[in-house]
């Protein structure tokens, strides 16, 4: 089960002999154990994508006519995953959510310079970089990319539907980096069985910060955490399916303890 913020403060504090609490603003000590407790948290968070922190989400666009095919992914937004797009046609009501694929930069140049700039459906926009685009404007987007790892931009739009891309047609699947709250009761939103490295991770700070003494036990056990985890952090799905090179036909193995994130 989640604990929450003033549970893991007290233990570590308990570890360190250190004052009994009942808030983590109740003492100095108390207050920089919560401030440790934040920091492991936002690194634990940082080095690994955790399943529970995946999301679905749209993403804003600049609402620039200018910028017709260009969007803008917010800050909380660690990995895009995948990205779809309502392909409505003129005069369609029904939904017709279909992928946008990721290119890198070059093909998706490849492929934008490869329109005729002089041709009616063709659109010349300026990249917030300075870049001119050639995008189509009478079809659908079927490739992004994204100049600045922030701003994702496709390569067409169809203006007899909308004359940008939209918000509200987009549907995103993202890993998202968690808030931290800091009060007493906030849960830490990591999975069940990462409290141990949290909280070992934590102790291993704390120690040498508000002790100035290394915690070998609490280190060792840190490490041996966080090789498990960096092998299981997945709930619902998982196994890496690895070929069998035995007789043919058979079905491929699956390694139980390793997974892609997609």
């Amino acid at each position: 089960m989640k604990r929450t913020l003033l549970d893991l403060t007290q233990s570590i504090l308990s570890d360190l002999d250190g004052d009994e609490v009942n808030s983590i603003t109740d003492t100095f000590e108390s207050e920089q154990v919560a401030s440790i407790l934040k920091e492991s948290f936002l690194s634990m968070s940082s080095n690994r994508n955790w399943p529970l922190h995946k999301q679905a989400l749209q993403i804003a666009s600049l609402g620039d006519v200018t910028k017709p095919t260009h969007l803008k992914l917010s800050e909380e937004v660690k990995e895009l995953l995948s990205l779809n797009y309502n392909k409505v046609r003129e005069n369609e009501t029904r939904l017709r959510y279909e992928p946008v694929k990721y290119k890198d930069n070059d093909t998706f140049l490849r492929k934008t310079n490869s329109e005729n700039s002089d041709a009616t459906n063709i659109q010349i926009v300026i990249d917030p970089s300075g870049v001119q685009l050639l995008i189509r404007n009478d079809t659908q987007p079927t490739i992004y990319t994204s100049f600045d790892d922030e701003t994702i931009v496709f390569d067409s739009f169809d203006s007899a539907v909308e004359t940008s891309i939209q918000e509200s047609k987009t549907q995103a699947i993202a890993f998202i980096l968690p808030t931290w709250i800091n009060t007493d009761t906030a849960l830490i939103d990591l999975p069940d069985d990462a409290f141990s490295a949290l909280l070992n991770e934590a102790l291993s700070r704390a120690s040498f910060r508000l002790r100035q003494t290394a915690d070998q036990k609490a280190e060792q056990e840190t490490g041996r955490q966080q090789r498990w985890l960096s092998r299981k952090s997945w709930k619902v799905n998982g196994g890496i399916r690895y070929p069998d090179y035995g007789r043919r036909g058979r079905k491929l193995k699956r390694d139980p303890t390793f997974r892609q994130d997609r």
